[in-house]
């Protein structure tokens, strides 16, 4: 089996179909379903790395193409954090004791601007919107082969343990769940956090950074997949922008990242927004992110599950636009 593993679409249903052209995928019907999807080269199939949604410009189109081929079961996809993002936009905080109700994320202009191309197109409390939330519950969190990992942003079997009770069998969320995870700073919403944001740590006291859509942050992205993280400056860890990195203190050290990587199979995720000539991130994790929402390409790994390792550039496949 050949496992297309494909990077964060964000909305952009034009790349998305010139990518599985690219993929020799071909679109067809099927009469029992009565819909169309996109039929993969023999020996194929396709997993969506999360982050279907938000900032493209064809945002109903991309969940129609990946749905309809989840449907004919020629495909999986996992959640990212923009999906999970969209429900608890979309739902009333049952468990905090407050007279005055409040949404599980927080309806501010910076969630609702990064949210706004999915609400453009699927009106809040729309009959469409509540369909394409009830179809996110059907994204797991993770997913995991004989032969490799797939998960948007970190695989930390810990916090996926912690996660566990509260998923179903195939770690997908249920309404319950959402309310859980959704009590900030509990161990059940950092869980998640990790699971689908990656592993961050604190800026020094006193220091901030500023992001690319103006929020402030305090903590900061690093990469996990390094082999060792401990005793590291920030700015040699971090996993951010190169004018977010320059906001940190240049000699600024963490003293003890808490995370540890414990299976030796392949790795694959989305999430990062990287730049350049796709390669992998380390002997053992691919990322598919290559800032389609942006400048940059909707990209697709390879992964030959009867030739697994070692992981090779050679595997990539970006749809570029003429």
């Amino acid at each position: 089996m050949i496992y297309d593993i494909i990077g964060d679409i964000h909305g952009h249903a034009r790349k998305l179909k010139g990518l599985l052209d690219l993929l020799g995928y071909t679109l067809t019907h099927h009469p029992s379903l009565a819909i169309d999807y996109y039929h993969p080269p023999e020996g194929h199939r396709a997993i969506f790395i999360g982050d279907l949604i938000d900032r493209g410009p064809e945002e109903l189109e991309t969940l129609q193409i990946v749905f309809a081929m989840l449907d004919a079961d020629v495909a999986q996809a996992i959640m990212g954090n923009h999906e999970y993002n969209a429900l608890a936009y979309a739902t009333l905080d049952e468990l905090t004791d407050d007279s005055n109700p409040k949404y599980l994320r927080t309806r501010n202009e910076t969630h609702t601007r990064q949210h706004q191309a999915f609400l453009d197109e699927l009106p809040l409390d729309s009959q469409a919107h509540h369909y394409w939330l009830k179809r996110f519950y059907e994204l797991p969190l993770w997913i995991e082969t004989e032969h490799a990992c797939f998960v948007h942003a970190c695989w930390d079997e810990d916090k996926m343990a912690e996660l566990k009770p509260l998923l179903t069998d195939d770690n997908r969320l249920i309404p319950e769940a959402l309310q859980q995870t959704g009590q900030k700073d509990s161990e059940a919403y950092n869980a998640v956090e990790r699971v689908l944001k990656g592993v961050e740590v604190p800026l020094p006291e006193g220091s901030s950074v500023t992001d690319k859509d103006g929020t402030v942050r305090r903590r900061m992205r690093v990469k996990w997949w390094l082999e060792d993280l401990q005793h590291q400056r920030i700015i040699d860890i971090a996993r951010a922008s190169t004018s977010d990195i320059a906001q940190v203190p240049q000699y600024a050290v963490i003293d003890h990242v808490d995370f540890e990587l414990k299976t030796d199979k392949p790795i694959f995720i989305g999430h990062y927004w990287l730049t350049g000539t796709p390669k992998p991130l380390s002997p053992q994790v691919v990322c598919t992110d290559y800032s389609a929402a942006g400048n940059g390409y909707l990209t697709a790994y390879q992964f030959d599950t009867k030739k697994p390792m070692p992981l090779s550039a050679d595997n990539f496949v970006q749809y570029i636009e003429d």
